[in-house]
Protein backbone atom coordinates (compact mmCIF):
# COMPACT_ATOMS: atom_id res chain seq x y z
CA UNK A 1 0.00 0.00 0.00
CA UNK A 2 1.17 3.62 -0.55
CA UNK A 3 3.58 4.96 2.04
CA UNK A 4 2.24 8.28 3.40
CA UNK A 5 5.67 9.87 3.63
CA UNK A 6 6.51 9.02 0.02
CA UNK A 7 3.14 10.28 -1.18
CA UNK A 8 3.65 13.61 0.54
CA UNK A 9 7.10 13.95 -1.02
CA UNK A 10 5.61 13.42 -4.47
CA UNK A 11 2.68 15.71 -3.72
CA UNK A 12 5.07 18.53 -2.82
CA UNK A 13 6.05 18.62 -6.47
CA UNK A 14 2.55 19.82 -7.35
CA UNK A 15 1.48 22.47 -4.85
CA UNK A 16 -1.83 23.93 -5.98
CA UNK A 17 -2.61 27.47 -6.89
CA UNK A 18 -4.06 29.52 -4.04
CA UNK A 19 -7.62 30.75 -4.55
CA UNK A 20 -8.85 33.87 -2.83
CA UNK A 21 -12.53 33.01 -3.00
CA UNK A 22 -14.22 30.37 -0.88
CA UNK A 23 -17.14 28.14 -1.86
CA UNK A 24 -20.14 28.25 0.42
CA UNK A 25 -21.47 24.94 1.70
CA UNK A 26 -23.99 24.63 -1.10
CA UNK A 27 -26.14 21.49 -0.78
CA UNK A 28 -25.45 20.91 -4.47
CA UNK A 29 -21.89 19.88 -3.56
CA UNK A 30 -23.16 16.93 -1.55
CA UNK A 31 -26.04 15.68 -3.69
CA UNK A 32 -26.89 12.00 -3.53
CA UNK A 33 -25.87 10.10 -6.62
CA UNK A 34 -28.45 8.51 -8.87
CA UNK A 35 -25.85 6.79 -11.08
CA UNK A 36 -22.97 4.87 -9.45
CA UNK A 37 -20.66 5.91 -12.27
CA UNK A 38 -21.13 9.61 -11.47
CA UNK A 39 -18.38 9.31 -8.83
CA UNK A 40 -19.52 12.24 -6.71
CA UNK A 41 -20.71 15.79 -7.35
CA UNK A 42 -18.13 18.01 -5.67
CA UNK A 43 -16.67 19.85 -8.65
CA UNK A 44 -13.70 22.18 -8.33
CA UNK A 45 -14.58 25.36 -10.19
CA UNK A 46 -12.70 28.55 -10.95
CA UNK A 47 -12.61 30.71 -7.85
CA UNK A 48 -13.09 27.87 -5.38
CA UNK A 49 -10.75 27.56 -2.42
CA UNK A 50 -9.17 24.16 -3.09
CA UNK A 51 -8.49 23.71 0.63
CA UNK A 52 -12.10 24.17 1.75
CA UNK A 53 -12.69 20.42 1.42
CA UNK A 54 -10.49 17.33 1.77
CA UNK A 55 -11.45 15.96 -1.65
CA UNK A 56 -12.85 17.05 -5.02
CA UNK A 57 -14.39 14.88 -7.73
CA UNK A 58 -13.62 14.75 -11.46
CA UNK A 59 -10.42 16.80 -11.26
CA UNK A 60 -7.97 16.30 -14.13
CA UNK A 61 -4.27 16.63 -13.21
CA UNK A 62 -2.84 20.04 -14.06
CA UNK A 63 0.01 20.55 -16.54
CA UNK A 64 2.58 20.86 -13.77
CA UNK A 65 1.69 17.47 -12.32
CA UNK A 66 1.53 15.82 -15.76
CA UNK A 67 4.99 17.11 -16.61
CA UNK A 68 6.31 15.87 -13.29
CA UNK A 69 4.67 12.46 -13.86
CA UNK A 70 6.29 12.07 -17.30
CA UNK A 71 9.66 12.78 -15.74
CA UNK A 72 9.00 10.12 -13.13
CA UNK A 73 8.06 7.55 -15.78
CA UNK A 74 11.31 8.17 -17.64
CA UNK A 75 13.29 7.61 -14.46
CA UNK A 76 11.36 4.41 -13.77
CA UNK A 77 11.99 3.02 -17.26
CA UNK A 78 15.69 3.84 -17.06
CA UNK A 79 16.13 1.71 -13.92
CA UNK A 80 13.85 -1.36 -14.26
CA UNK A 81 13.68 -4.46 -12.11
CA UNK A 82 16.48 -6.90 -12.89
CA UNK A 83 15.63 -10.03 -14.89
CA UNK A 84 16.40 -12.12 -11.82
CA UNK A 85 13.96 -10.18 -9.66
CA UNK A 86 11.35 -10.05 -12.42
CA UNK A 87 11.33 -13.86 -12.51
CA UNK A 88 11.33 -14.02 -8.74
CA UNK A 89 8.25 -11.84 -8.37
CA UNK A 90 6.36 -13.27 -11.35
CA UNK A 91 6.98 -16.98 -10.75
CA UNK A 92 5.28 -17.20 -7.35
CA UNK A 93 3.03 -14.17 -6.71
CA UNK A 94 1.07 -16.07 -4.05
CA UNK A 95 4.22 -16.19 -1.91
CA UNK A 96 4.40 -12.39 -1.72
CA UNK A 97 0.73 -11.93 -0.94
CA UNK A 98 1.02 -14.60 1.74
CA UNK A 99 3.86 -12.65 3.34
CA UNK A 100 1.81 -9.47 2.99
CA UNK A 101 -1.09 -10.88 5.00
CA UNK A 102 1.23 -12.41 7.57
CA UNK A 103 2.78 -9.01 8.15
CA UNK A 104 -0.54 -7.17 8.40
CA UNK A 105 -3.54 -7.72 10.60
CA UNK A 106 -7.02 -8.55 9.34
CA UNK A 107 -7.87 -4.90 9.99
CA UNK A 108 -5.39 -3.69 7.41
CA UNK A 109 -8.23 -2.96 4.97
CA UNK A 110 -11.44 -1.23 5.98
CA UNK A 111 -14.75 -2.91 5.22
CA UNK A 112 -15.90 -1.90 1.74
CA UNK A 113 -19.32 -0.57 2.72
CA UNK A 114 -19.37 1.55 -0.43
CA UNK A 115 -19.67 -1.44 -2.76
CA UNK A 116 -23.47 -1.56 -2.86
CA UNK A 117 -23.50 2.10 -3.91
CA UNK A 118 -20.99 1.53 -6.69
CA UNK A 119 -22.54 -1.78 -7.76
CA UNK A 120 -26.29 -1.84 -7.01
CA UNK A 121 -26.56 -5.47 -8.10
CA UNK A 122 -24.92 -6.41 -4.78
CA UNK A 123 -27.90 -4.88 -3.00
CA UNK A 124 -30.24 -6.75 -5.33
CA UNK A 125 -28.78 -10.21 -4.66
CA UNK A 126 -29.01 -9.54 -0.90
CA UNK A 127 -32.73 -8.73 -0.98
CA UNK A 128 -35.10 -11.00 0.92
CA UNK A 129 -36.90 -12.28 -2.18
CA UNK A 130 -33.85 -12.55 -4.49
CA UNK A 131 -33.76 -16.36 -4.33
CA UNK A 132 -30.65 -18.48 -4.77
CA UNK A 133 -27.71 -16.19 -5.59
CA UNK A 134 -24.05 -17.19 -5.83
CA UNK A 135 -21.36 -14.51 -5.59
CA UNK A 136 -17.68 -15.22 -6.22
CA UNK A 137 -15.19 -12.72 -4.84
CA UNK A 138 -11.73 -13.09 -6.37
CA UNK A 139 -8.85 -11.97 -4.17
CA UNK A 140 -11.01 -11.74 -1.07
CA UNK A 141 -8.11 -10.90 1.25
CA UNK A 142 -9.25 -10.62 4.86
CA UNK A 143 -12.94 -10.63 3.93
CA UNK A 144 -13.57 -6.90 3.88
CA UNK A 145 -15.98 -7.26 0.97
CA UNK A 146 -17.53 -10.64 1.76
CA UNK A 147 -18.30 -10.04 5.44
CA UNK A 148 -20.24 -6.76 4.95
CA UNK A 149 -22.17 -8.39 2.10
CA UNK A 150 -23.44 -11.30 4.19
CA UNK A 151 -23.96 -9.16 7.32
CA UNK A 152 -26.25 -6.80 5.41
CA UNK A 153 -28.04 -9.55 3.50
CA UNK A 154 -31.70 -10.44 4.03
CA UNK A 155 -31.45 -13.27 1.51
CA UNK A 156 -31.34 -16.67 3.21
CA UNK A 157 -30.24 -18.22 -0.09
CA UNK A 158 -27.22 -15.99 -0.70
CA UNK A 159 -23.88 -17.83 -0.87
CA UNK A 160 -20.56 -15.99 -1.14
CA UNK A 161 -17.44 -17.84 -2.27
CA UNK A 162 -14.50 -15.76 -1.02
CA UNK A 163 -11.30 -16.92 -2.72
CA UNK A 164 -7.70 -15.80 -2.47
CA UNK A 165 -4.42 -17.40 -3.46
CA UNK A 166 -2.90 -16.46 -0.12
CA UNK A 167 -3.46 -19.35 2.27
CA UNK A 168 -2.90 -16.96 5.18
CA UNK A 169 -5.67 -14.64 3.99
CA UNK A 170 -8.04 -17.61 3.74
CA UNK A 171 -7.02 -18.65 7.26
CA UNK A 172 -7.86 -15.15 8.56
CA UNK A 173 -11.32 -15.30 6.99
CA UNK A 174 -12.09 -18.78 8.28
CA UNK A 175 -11.09 -17.84 11.83
CA UNK A 176 -13.13 -14.63 11.87
CA UNK A 177 -16.10 -14.39 14.25
CA UNK A 178 -18.15 -13.25 11.24
CA UNK A 179 -17.46 -16.40 9.22
CA UNK A 180 -20.77 -18.14 8.59
CA UNK A 181 -20.47 -21.36 6.54
CA UNK A 182 -24.19 -21.20 5.80
CA UNK A 183 -23.62 -18.14 3.61
CA UNK A 184 -19.88 -17.98 2.99
CA UNK A 185 -17.03 -20.30 2.15
CA UNK A 186 -13.39 -19.21 1.96
CA UNK A 187 -10.99 -21.15 -0.25
CA UNK A 188 -7.52 -20.91 -1.76
CA UNK A 189 -7.76 -20.25 -5.50
CA UNK A 190 -5.69 -18.63 -8.21
CA UNK A 191 -7.92 -16.92 -10.78
CA UNK A 192 -5.19 -17.37 -13.41
CA UNK A 193 -4.88 -21.13 -12.82
CA UNK A 194 -4.71 -23.51 -15.77
CA UNK A 195 -6.61 -26.81 -15.78
CA UNK A 196 -4.53 -29.97 -15.44
CA UNK A 197 -5.22 -33.69 -15.61
CA UNK A 198 -5.39 -33.75 -11.81
CA UNK A 199 -7.52 -30.68 -11.19
CA UNK A 200 -9.79 -28.21 -12.90
CA UNK A 201 -8.98 -24.49 -12.79
CA UNK A 202 -12.29 -23.43 -11.23
CA UNK A 203 -12.72 -22.52 -7.53
CA UNK A 204 -13.43 -25.34 -5.07
CA UNK A 205 -17.12 -26.19 -4.91
CA UNK A 206 -18.04 -24.32 -8.09
CA UNK A 207 -18.77 -25.65 -11.55
CA UNK A 208 -19.18 -24.11 -14.98
CA UNK A 209 -22.09 -21.69 -15.21
CA UNK A 210 -22.81 -21.70 -11.47
CA UNK A 211 -22.06 -18.08 -10.42
CA UNK A 212 -24.32 -15.03 -10.71
CA UNK A 213 -21.82 -12.29 -9.83
CA UNK A 214 -17.99 -12.13 -9.85
CA UNK A 215 -16.31 -9.36 -7.83
CA UNK A 216 -12.86 -8.15 -8.94
CA UNK A 217 -11.77 -5.30 -6.67
CA UNK A 218 -8.09 -4.32 -7.13
CA UNK A 219 -7.38 -7.85 -8.35
CA UNK A 220 -6.63 -7.65 -12.06
CA UNK A 221 -3.84 -5.17 -11.34
CA UNK A 222 -2.12 -7.79 -9.17
CA UNK A 223 -1.82 -10.12 -12.16
CA UNK A 224 0.82 -10.05 -14.85
CA UNK A 225 -0.65 -9.04 -18.24
CA UNK A 226 0.35 -12.55 -19.39
CA UNK A 227 -2.11 -13.96 -16.84
CA UNK A 228 -5.13 -11.92 -17.92
CA UNK A 229 -6.28 -14.35 -20.59
CA UNK A 230 -6.32 -17.32 -18.19
CA UNK A 231 -8.19 -15.23 -15.60
CA UNK A 232 -10.82 -14.18 -18.14
CA UNK A 233 -11.22 -17.78 -19.26
CA UNK A 234 -11.87 -19.00 -15.70
CA UNK A 235 -14.27 -16.14 -14.97
CA UNK A 236 -16.14 -16.83 -18.21
CA UNK A 237 -16.43 -20.53 -17.44
CA UNK A 238 -17.71 -20.10 -13.90
CA UNK A 239 -20.30 -17.40 -14.73
CA UNK A 240 -23.86 -18.15 -15.76
CA UNK A 241 -25.00 -16.69 -19.08
CA UNK A 242 -26.02 -13.15 -18.17
CA UNK A 243 -23.80 -13.25 -15.08
CA UNK A 244 -22.12 -10.02 -14.05
CA UNK A 245 -18.52 -8.95 -13.41
CA UNK A 246 -17.90 -6.03 -11.06
CA UNK A 247 -14.50 -4.45 -11.63
CA UNK A 248 -12.57 -1.71 -9.84
CA UNK A 249 -8.84 -1.11 -10.08
CA UNK A 250 -6.01 1.40 -10.41
CA UNK A 251 -6.10 3.97 -13.21
CA UNK A 252 -3.15 5.20 -15.22
CA UNK A 253 -1.53 8.31 -13.82
CA UNK A 254 -2.65 7.62 -10.26
CA UNK A 255 -0.29 9.07 -7.67
CA UNK A 256 0.57 5.53 -6.59
CA UNK A 257 2.08 4.98 -10.07
CA UNK A 258 3.86 8.32 -10.22
CA UNK A 259 5.56 7.85 -6.86
CA UNK A 260 7.39 4.61 -7.75
CA UNK A 261 11.16 4.94 -7.47
CA UNK A 262 13.92 3.23 -9.42
CA UNK A 263 14.07 -0.55 -9.38
CA UNK A 264 10.28 -1.05 -9.33
CA UNK A 265 9.43 -0.92 -13.05
CA UNK A 266 8.60 -4.40 -14.42
CA UNK A 267 7.02 -3.43 -17.74
CA UNK A 268 4.98 -0.56 -19.14
CA UNK A 269 2.48 0.47 -16.42
CA UNK A 270 3.42 -2.64 -14.42
CA UNK A 271 5.41 -2.43 -11.15
CA UNK A 272 6.45 -4.36 -8.07
CA UNK A 273 5.98 -2.82 -4.65
CA UNK A 274 8.54 -2.97 -1.87
CA UNK A 275 6.71 -5.93 -0.32
CA UNK A 276 6.95 -7.99 -3.53
CA UNK A 277 3.32 -7.63 -4.61
CA UNK A 278 2.67 -6.44 -8.16
CA UNK A 279 0.42 -3.71 -9.54
CA UNK A 280 -0.71 -2.64 -13.02
CA UNK A 281 -2.34 0.69 -13.94
CA UNK A 282 -5.13 0.65 -16.57
CA UNK A 283 -6.72 3.20 -18.85
CA UNK A 284 -10.33 3.30 -20.00
CA UNK A 285 -9.89 2.20 -23.61
CA UNK A 286 -7.64 -0.67 -22.55
CA UNK A 287 -10.31 -2.02 -20.19
CA UNK A 288 -12.92 -1.66 -22.93
CA UNK A 289 -10.80 -3.78 -25.22
CA UNK A 290 -9.70 -6.39 -22.67
CA UNK A 291 -13.29 -7.18 -21.71
CA UNK A 292 -15.16 -6.17 -24.84
CA UNK A 293 -13.08 -8.05 -27.41
CA UNK A 294 -12.06 -11.19 -25.51
CA UNK A 295 -13.39 -14.53 -26.76
CA UNK A 296 -12.51 -18.08 -25.67
CA UNK A 297 -11.22 -18.76 -29.19
CA UNK A 298 -9.15 -15.62 -29.83
CA UNK A 299 -8.19 -14.58 -26.31
CA UNK A 300 -7.32 -10.96 -25.51
CA UNK A 301 -7.04 -8.53 -28.40
CA UNK A 302 -5.83 -5.10 -27.35
CA UNK A 303 -4.99 -2.46 -29.93
CA UNK A 304 -4.97 0.95 -28.29
CA UNK A 305 -4.49 2.60 -31.68
CA UNK A 306 -7.91 1.32 -32.76
CA UNK A 307 -9.90 3.73 -30.64
CA UNK A 308 -13.53 2.86 -30.15
CA UNK A 309 -13.22 -0.60 -31.68
CA UNK A 310 -14.07 -2.32 -28.40
CA UNK A 311 -17.42 -0.57 -28.21
CA UNK A 312 -18.38 -2.20 -31.49
CA UNK A 313 -16.94 -5.61 -30.64
CA UNK A 314 -19.03 -8.69 -30.04
CA UNK A 315 -16.83 -10.41 -27.48
CA UNK A 316 -17.80 -12.94 -24.84
CA UNK A 317 -18.53 -10.13 -22.37
CA UNK A 318 -20.82 -7.19 -22.91
CA UNK A 319 -19.33 -3.96 -21.56
CA UNK A 320 -22.19 -2.30 -19.71
CA UNK A 321 -20.14 0.56 -18.34
CA UNK A 322 -16.57 1.69 -17.81
CA UNK A 323 -15.81 4.83 -15.84
CA UNK A 324 -12.80 6.81 -14.65
CA UNK A 325 -12.98 7.94 -11.05
CA UNK A 326 -10.62 10.92 -10.67
CA UNK A 327 -10.26 12.71 -7.37
CA UNK A 328 -8.11 15.45 -5.98
CA UNK A 329 -7.28 14.77 -2.35
CA UNK A 330 -5.78 17.66 -0.41
CA UNK A 331 -3.86 17.88 2.82
CA UNK A 332 -5.37 21.06 4.21
CA UNK A 333 -2.71 21.48 6.87
CA UNK A 334 0.33 20.94 4.65
CA UNK A 335 -1.31 22.59 1.61
CA UNK A 336 -0.55 19.58 -0.61
CA UNK A 337 -2.64 18.04 -3.38
CA UNK A 338 -2.72 14.41 -4.49
CA UNK A 339 -4.25 13.22 -7.76
CA UNK A 340 -5.86 9.79 -7.55
CA UNK A 341 -7.35 7.76 -10.40
CA UNK A 342 -9.34 4.52 -10.34
CA UNK A 343 -11.12 2.58 -13.07
CA UNK A 344 -14.51 0.96 -12.64
CA UNK A 345 -16.30 -1.47 -14.92
CA UNK A 346 -19.49 -3.46 -15.13
CA UNK A 347 -19.57 -6.39 -17.56
CA UNK A 348 -22.03 -9.14 -18.45
CA UNK A 349 -21.38 -12.58 -19.87
CA UNK A 350 -23.18 -12.95 -23.17
CA UNK A 351 -25.47 -15.91 -23.62
CA UNK A 352 -23.89 -17.90 -26.48
CA UNK A 353 -27.26 -19.50 -27.27
CA UNK A 354 -29.12 -16.19 -27.53
CA UNK A 355 -30.11 -14.88 -30.94
CA UNK A 356 -30.34 -11.32 -32.17
CA UNK A 357 -33.48 -9.70 -33.51
CA UNK A 358 -32.36 -10.81 -36.97
CA UNK A 359 -32.06 -14.38 -35.79
CA UNK A 360 -28.28 -14.44 -36.19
Amino acid sequence: MPDETEIQKVAQQARPEQYAASRSHDPATSMKRTDPFQFGSRYLEQGDNVFEFNAWDHVEPDDEFLEYAEGQYEKQRSAPVSDFDKNRFNNDPAKWWNLFYKNNTDNFFKDRKWLQMEFPILAEVAQKDAGRQVVLEVGAGAGNTAFPLIRNSENDQLMVHACDYSKYAVKVMRESEHYDPAHMVADIWDVSAEPTEEADSLPPGLTEGSVDVVILIFIFSALSPKEWDRALRNIYRVLKPGGRVLFRDYGRGDLAQVRFKKGRYMDENFYVRGDGTRVYFFDKEEIHQIWGRWTPEAGIQVDLEAEGSAKEANGAFEVLNVGTDRRLLVNRQSKLKMYRCWMQGNFRKRDPTATTENGE
